[in-house]
């Protein structure tokens, strides 16, 4: 079984040096690109951008996936200001050779009727949807916190409204199911024929991260029933063992680790990365 792994490399620097150094250490060819260099990948410029792209390609890195944060918006917010986004995703996309988007489905924060929130996701999502097939982009949707698609039974309907071979996929967090109070096996068991990807990031009882496998989001036996079952995608490496400035702009939900508090940003995640790659190596899978 050969699967593809990247990582959130801003969680260990915030210079291209850096998340370079972090893949090297770890022997990652494969980054997620969300914050370098002081800027999100939403507004990086592009000369900067291109200067990145060189130093990259120096090292034998690519681009995997962009960790946009489209659609962490509230429902009430412009739509345009992610149609924006999304149109500068385009441009990073020619710079480094990546069409792979991460996305969100939308806050609630005025609390509106369920239905309401519900509708408005769907119909944001399907324009994000249309706006990426014409860009040449693939959105990949991750279940988050206290947005539309937190719960499975959330999720479900995003897929059966959006999911398709092409343009709109689906992203399996872990974390987030453990810490929305989800059974995260059941979920699996409910969304395995529905997952794209997985986001390799994992909680204790307390909410607090743990290097994945180590906590209570089902990790180790998701990932062997996906191996038994020929499931084939991305995994990326997003430990948030640490609350650095890259993770902090996230907006977070559960706690950093409190024994990784002295390390540095860099040691924090090589040991996540040692212990995600053990993981792998445990379950024979390969990775590329």
């Amino acid at each position: 079984m050969n699967w593809l792994l990247s990582a959130f490399t801003d969680e260990a620097g915030v210079s291209v040096a850096e998340q370079i150094a972090a893949c090297k250490r770890a022997s990652l060819k494969h980054l997620d690109l969300r914050g370098i260099e002081g800027h999100s990948i939403i507004d990086l410029p592009e000369d900067t951008a291109r200067d990145i792209k060189a130093k990259l390609d120096a090292a034998d890195i690519s681009v995997h996936m962009f960790g946009s944060p489209i659609g962490k918006l509230d429902i009430s917010d412009d739509f345009d200001i992610d149609a924006k986004r999304l149109d500068h995703l385009a441009v990073m996309r020619d710079v480094f050779g990546c069409n792979l988007v991460r996305i969100f489905s939308y806050y609630n924060k005025q609390e509106k009727p369920s239905d309401v929130w519900q509708t408005e996701s769907l119909n944001r999502l399907k324009r994000l949807r249309d706006q990426a097939g014409k860009l040449g982009l693939v959105l990949f949707h991750e279940n988050e916190r206290h947005i539309f698609g937190d719960r499975c039974s959330e999720v479900e309907v995003i897929a059966s409204e959006l999911r398709d071979a092409t343009v709109f996929k689906l992203i399996f967090d872990f974390d987030n199911y453990n810490q929305s109070g989800d059974d995260v096996w059941e979920n699996w068991l409910r969304l395995k024929d529905k997952t794209d990807a997985f986001h390799l990031k994992d909680s204790d009882g307390d909410n607090q991260h743990v290097p994945v496998g180590k906590g209570q989001g089902k990790v180790r036996e998701i990932l062997a029933d996906a191996v038994a079952g020929g499931w084939d995608g991305p995994l990326s490496l997003e430990p948030h063992l640490q609350h650095s400035k890259a993770v902090m702009a996230t907006g977070v939900s559960g706690s950093g680790n409190s024994s990784y508090a002295d390390m540095t940003p860099a040691d924090a995640f090589h040991s996540a990365a040692d212990s995600a790659i053990q993981l792998m190596d445990e379950l024979n899978v390969r990775l590329i």
